[in-house]
This record gives C-alpha cells, sequence and structure tokens, in this order.
C-alpha cells in the first residue's frame, strides 16, 4: 500500500502540539471532529465529563463499509500524562521524535489517534473495501479510563476490538491485563493535648501504623499487588491526631484475589482501631475488572493474520497496565490492546519514530480490510 507518509508525521506532529492533560481534551477532540468532518464521518460527543467535571466527552463515529462481518471497534484515548502543555516534538535526523526535553511528547496516545485517522483517510481517499467500522476516543483514560468507563456501550454493534495503547515493541498485543481496586480509609481516633492530657487521646496515626505494619505491599503473590500511596493525618504538632487519611490501590488478573486482598485490609485495620479504642471509615470503587482474552479468540486469530500480512512479529503477552480495553469484556465486545508506536511513556524520554508510525497505519488499515 501506498501511504501519504508526510501527511502521517504532520498529523502526528499537529495532535501532539496540542495541549491534552486530562478531563481538558477538547482542543484535540475539536481537532478530530473537524478532521473525521471532512471525510464525511461525523463525531458524537457524550456527555461524561459532567460526571467527573471535565470539559470534553468521549467520541464516537461509524464508517459502513462493504466488505462482509459485524462492524470492528477501534479505539484510543485523547488525554495526556502530566507534564503535558507546551508540548514541541522534534524530529531528529535518525527519524527518532521526541518532546523538547520539558514535557512528555505525547505519543501516548496520539501515535494511535494519528494511524487510526491516516488509516480512515486512505480507505477514503483509495476505495479500498472495509469493515464496518466504529470508532470511540476517550477521556480521562489516564486517571482509571474515568471516559470510557462511563461510555454508553449499547451504542456499539462490535464483537471485537482493538485499544491501541501499550508501549511495546511493533507487533505486541497484551490479551492479560489486571482489574483493580481504588480504596480510601480513615482511621478515627481522639484528638488531646499532647503536653497536658496525652493520655486521653487516640492517636490516629498510630493506629494506622500498627495497622500497616502487619500488611505486605508490593506483590503478595505472582499476580496480585497492594499498594498505599498517601497518608495524611494531623493538624498540629501539640495535638493528638484525632484522624489519619490513606489512599491505596490493589491490582491482580483475578478479580477474586481484588476482593480478597481489601477484605484482608480491612480486617487489620478494623482490629487495630479496636484494639486503641479508634474506628475506621472505608470505601472503596472497581476501577477495572481483569482482561484475560483467549489465545484461540477471533479477535486474536484475525490480529495474528494482520501482522503476518504487515511484516510484524506477532508477540502475544501480558501488562501489569490497565487501559480502556479492561472495559471491553463487561460490556460484549472481545478486546486486545496493540502497540502503539510509543516507549518510554509516563516521562520526557517518551519517543517514537517515524518508521514506526508508518508501520502501524499499515497494521490499523489491514485489520479495516481484512475479511
Amino acid at each position: 500500500m501506498k501511504l501519504n507518509e508526510k501527511r502521517i508525521l504532520d498529523t502526528f506532529f499537529a495532535i501532539t502540539a496540542l495541549d491534552s492533560p486530562s478531563y481538558h481534551e477538547r482542543k484535540i477532540a475539536e481537532y478530530l471532529k473537524k478532521a473525521y468532518a471532512e471525510l464525511e464521518i461525523p463525531l458524537e460527543e457524550d456527555s461524561c465529563a459532567r460526571i467527573f467535571g471535565g470539559d470534553t466527552g468521549n467520541l464516537f463515529g461509524r464508517l459502513n463499509g462493504t466488505l462482509p462481518g459485524a462492524p470492528i471497534l477501534f479505539s484510543g484515548h485523547m488525554d495526556t500524562v502530566e507534564p503535558s502543555c507546551g508540548k514541541v516534538p522534534v524530529l531528529h535526523t535518525d527519524g527518532k521524535i521526541t518532546s523538547d526535553g520539558t514535557t512528555v511528547l505525547g505519543a501516548d496516545d496520539v501515535s494511535c489517534l494519528t494511524a487510526i485517522l491516516e488509516a480512515v483517510r486512505y480507505l477514503k481517499e483509495t476505495g479500498t473495501p472495509h469493515r464496518d467500522l466504529e470508532l470511540m476516543f476517550s477521556v480521562a483514560e489516564e486517571h482509571f479510563s474515568e471516559g470510557s468507563r462511563r461510555f454508553d456501550y449499547t451504542k456499539l454493534r462490535s464483537k471485537m476490538g482493538y485499544v491501541f495503547d501499550l508501549s511495546a515493541d511493533m507487533g505486541a498485543a497484551a490479551l492479560k491485563a489486571p482489574g483493580s481496586v481504588h480504596f480510601w480509609l480513615t482511621v478515627h481516633g481522639k484528638a488531646a493535648h499532647s503536653g497536658f492530657n496525652p493520655e486521653d487521646g487516640i492517636h490516629a496515626i498510630s493506629i494506622a501504623a500498627d495497622a500497616i505494619s502487619q500488611l505486605t505491599f508490593g506483590h503478595t503473590d505472582p499476580i496480585t499487588i497492594v499498594n498505599i500511596g498517601t497518608i495524611h493525618g494531623g493538624r498540629m504538632t501539640n495535638i493528638i491526631p484525632e484522624r489519619c487519611e490513606m489512599e491505596g490501590e490493589i491490582r491482580s488478573y483475578k478479580d477474586v484475589r481484588i476482593q480478597e486482598e481489601l477484605d484482608h485490609i480491612v480486617e487489620v485495620f478494623r482490629a487495630s482501631a479496636e484494639k486503641f479504642g479508634g474506628s475506621i471509615e472505608e470505601r472503596h470503587e472497581w476501577c477495572y475488572k481483569a482482561l484475560d482474552t483467549p489465545e484461540d479468540s477471533e479477535v486474536v486469530h484475525f490480529y495474528r493474520r494482520a501482522c503476518e500480512k504487515t511484516g510484524l512479529p506477532c508477540t502475544l503477552t501480558g501488562t501489569f497496565g490497565m487501559s480502556d480495553c479492561n472495559h471491553l469484556p463487561q460490556n460484549g465486545i472481545e478486546g486486545i490492546v496493540v502497540s502503539s508506536a510509543m516507549w518510554n511513556c509516563h516521562s520526557i524520554a517518551e519517543y517514537t519514530t517515524e518508521e514506526a508510525l508508518i508501520r502501524l497505519t499499515e497494521l490499523v488499515i489491514t485489520l479495516m480490510t481484512q475479511e
């Protein structure tokens, strides 16, 4: 296939230059709406931003094809991790593309947005037969996939989908990803003056420390991790702290293990609180359910063939990161997370290459045009 390689690069540079922090993806959304409108594909924006205070909703569009078979979903996200504002992409003489060193590049996930847009342009311009296609571009993916979690999946007719959001060599795809729970714990003690009557107080931070000392963090087994990432407590140095707040997460390839670890954490904290005369409050939110797509599924078979046709080595793997793909199985869609021409993500050392962007576009076109 003959691609417009200059336009691929120009598109990538144009989108990465747009500010797109989570909850503020408006500039990229308007760019995509305009670009797809020029291809006579309207992108519909949902109202999920009202729920979490963002300024942009998820985008959804459909392109009818002529090849037989159910529609295929192609998806990526519009937001970028910090530092994300004022991005200046730089093309080096060896074809490597980086930021100017002061921000992330934004290849996560602009590589995906570029490849899908350029693939659709190619189909329109060449008249190449393709499957029915569904496109979903999410917001707030970097914050527990808040956008895709609230997407109305009844809009979709796809039974398989490709989420381009994996930092790995081209041709890699993740079939497994962990589920995740975000939890909040508050220990309640009793305030007292630390100089005059400390014995009348109940030290909330001490209770938290007692509980934490009994827990295991990091890998609690080969497929599960536990972490408490923030702790806040106390008001002044001369007051016994009456409150201590903690926030953490649990990830596992097995959802049942997440629930077991959460129950254990609450049990330990409650026992420590009772021992010292305090109490606890707990709340949690399931951010993701585990992804476990079988190797013999149609979405994987289809991907293998596309890699073979494109000349990419197909590598099936797992990841301990989550993505919008985690939400597909609960909505009747088999999905995998595909490598999307991005490396060293979530750092100012992030990069892609001109060649990888071209190969990614070729892969997307092949997936869209396979019978």
